[in-house]
Parts: structure tokens; C-alpha cells; sequence
């Protein structure tokens, strides 16, 4: 069964451009472009597709008060010139923020997170790729840690974040805490640098989890956990970055 994405943007070299990346892949069907929000709600009424390419600023009704406007927006990436939207965009639950000029290699990330939610199991691999799946994303996505005398294996995409117990890490997925025997900083060392991020002497994250980030602290699953004072000059933005991943 394909995806249907839908892609309203006002600049048609934009849209070309989604549509040449989403021909390389796989799994993939069109259902529309539209250059205005306007034109795509009169057309598409509540937006009948599994995955939304939304710009921001368009005439007569901007991309972030059409996305308001839906009872059931489907997934959405957001793409647009300019970052300043990121926060609003992310408390609008879209998956991705997606700043132009868009590479291949950043838009390759945000069609694997898709998928990802989209229910399916495997990254998807480039038409006329050799298939077999033995790319980066493939190498290494869990890992095995020791409870009491039980070696557990974590996928990565379930943790939502490791507390520090002092010479124990709490490790928080959505469903159930593990306490092993490490300490946060050898813990955060074990985990991809390009989706967990120490945010506080206390607390590493899962990147992909963060729903929002309000003052100097971050919202995972409900729980607001702090940005430390020596981790806010860049924290922010690194998160808005790899929201972005």
C-alpha cells in the first residue's frame, strides 16, 4: 500500500524538488500539489493523505493556520526558508521542520521518521538501491543493557530519556523504567550523538521525543525536564536541528 502525500507550497521549484526526491523512493504515491492553502483545502477538503509537505508562508492563508483549520492533519513535514516557526510548528505535533534550500540527505531523514510512525519497520531505500537494507540506518538501532543479572536489549526509538542516579542511570521508555549500573555521562557515550543530546547534569534525551520546549525546559511523554545553565547556549537549537533529524 503507498503513502499518499500531498505538497502545497507557492514556489513550483520547491514543489518539483519534493516531487524528484519522492521519486527515488519506493512506497510512494502524489496525491497533489497545490500552490496556495487555500486552493488545497477547496480541493482536498480535510486533506485526504497520509503525509502533508506544508510551506509556511503562503498567500492568503499561511501553512500553519491551514494545519490549525484540520480536524485530522495527517502526518506533516513542515518546509520553508525560515526557522523562526519551528517551536509553534512542533507544538502542532508535526514531525518534521524541514529549512530550504532542503538537501537529499536531510529529506532521506524525515521519510524514514515518516515511515516510522506510518507503522512500518525498515528505512526505506532508494529505486534502483542495492535493497538489501545494509545501510548507516541499519547498523545499530538497540542496545543491550544489564538489569539485576539480565542482559535487556533497548531500542533506541523507545527511550524517552536516562535520568542519573548517581552511579546508576534510570533509563524512562514509555512504558517501563530499567535502572542499570552506569553512570550518565559513560551511558550518553553508548547512545547515537545524533539522536540523544545531555541537556543537564541529570537528564540525557531522546531528540526524537522532545514536544516542545517551554522557557528552559524541554516535554517528553508529559514530564518538563530541565535545560542546565552550562547546556543552554546551544541547547535549544541543537534540539530545533535535530527535530529536524
Amino acid at each position: 500500500m503507498k503513502i499518499k502525500c500531498l505538497i502545497i507550497d507557492d514556489e513550483p521549484l520547491a514543489i518539483n524538488i519534493l516531487k524528484n526526491y519522492l521519486a527515488r523512493f519506493e512506497g510512494f504515491e502524489i496525491a497533489g500539489t497545490y500552490g496556495n492553502a487555500v486552493e488545497a483545502f477547496n480541493n482536498s477538503g480535510e486533506c485526504p493523505a497520509d503525509l502533508l509537505f506544508l510551506d509556511i508562508n503562503m498567500p492568503m492563508l499561511n501553512g500553519m493556520e491551514f494545519l490549525k483549520g484540520l480536524n485530522a492533519p495527517p502526518l506533516t513535514i513542515i518546509t520553508t526558508a525560515y526557522r523562526e516557526y519551528a517551536v509553534e510548528s512542533f507544538e502542532l505535533n508535526v514531525i518534521d521542520y524541514l529549512v530550504k534550500p532542503i538537501s537529499f540527505s536531510r529529506f532521506i531523514k524525515a521519510i524514514n521518521k515518516a515511515k516510522h510512525l506510518l507503522k512500518t519497520d525498515a528505512p526505506y531505500n532508494e529505486k534502483n538501491g542495492n535493497g538489501n537494507g545494509n545501510d548507516t540506518d541499519n547498523i545499530q538501532r538497540s542496545i543491550f543493557i544489564k538489569v539485576n543479572k539480565k542482559m535487556i536489549r533497548l531500542a533506541f526509538n523507545d527511550i524517552l530519556y536516562i535520568e542519573s542516579l548517581k552511579d546508576y542511570v534510570r533509563i524512562k521508555t514509555l512504558h517501563e523504567d530499567f535502572i542499570t549500573h552506569e553512570n550518565l555521562a559513560g551511558m550518553s557515550k553508548l547512545l547515537p550523538s545524533e539522536q540523544f543530546l545531555r541537556i543537564h547534569r541529570s537528564f540525557t534525551i531522546n531528540l526524537m521525543k522532545v514536544k516542545s520546549i517551554e522557557g528552559n525546559c524541554v516535554e517528553i511523554s508529559g514530564k518538563l525536564l530541565p535545560i542546565g545553565r552550562n547546556y543552554q547556549k546551544h541547547t535549544k537549537q541543537l534540539i530545533l536541528d535535530s527535530c529536524c533529524c
